[in-house]
């Protein structure tokens, strides 16, 4: 029979065991809250390593409108790939709609990722909401995986939209636009100024 002692020092071992549990659990929670929904720059991070597979879907960071079963927005286009239960996918969804119909020329493409195996394969989609900022021509500037924030999708399409003084696309409500207007990262500071 174990002594009074080697109990007390099992029951230690268990309390520690548990207390490193929880800590590490703890840890990787707040590192998954602060990189969830995040922008995470994309150039070059796939250039060259042969993703490209001659499939439709562009070279490793390139996606053509024939992959995407819609058309690329004519200054950006804002993918999101999404499925039919995900709570996130939603309100990712009415940010990024808010965001396309604030910015000119940004057109916004939902996918379901259940249905779209293949590109999910190919652009390395391991869950969803996953959003990918492209540019004009369809190459992938950013992306985030999870919910992002709408002030930091405005942000990244300041690096995927063309300046303002190169063929400006009318906005929605058919007023001219000024230059200063037409940019992302001013209609930024004021959709912040709103929130």
């Amino acid at each position: 029979m174990p002594s009074a002692r080697a109990w007390l020092h099992l029951a230690m071992t268990g309390v520690w065991v548990v207390l490193a549990t929880l800590a590490l659990g703890t840890g990787i929670g707040v590192v998954r809250l602060r990189r969830d929904g995040r922008m995470r720059d994309m150039s070059g991070d796939r250039a060259g390593d042969g993703h490209g597979d001659g499939n439709g879907y562009g070279h490793g960071d390139r996606l053509t409108a024939e992959a995407l079963g819609a058309p690329l927005g004519p200054r950006a286009t804002l993918v999101q790939f999404s499925t039919a239960f995900c709570q996130p996918c939603r309100a990712t969804r009415r940010v990024l709609a808010d965001v396309s119909a604030v910015v000119p020329g940004v057109a916004h493409v939902e996918i379901d990722a259940e249905s779209r195996l293949d590109l999910v394969r190919e652009l390395d989609v391991l869950r969803t909401p996953t959003v990918l900022v492209l540019d004009p021509s369809g190459n992938i500037v950013k992306r985030a995986s999870g919910q992002p924030r709408k002030a930091d999708v405005l942000t990244a399409l300041a690096a995927a939209v063309p300046p303002a003084d190169s063929r400006p696309v009318p906005p929605a409500d058919s007023r001219p636009a000024t230059p200063a207007e037409s940019r992302p990262e001013t209609l930024m500071s004021q959709e912040t100024d709103e929130m």
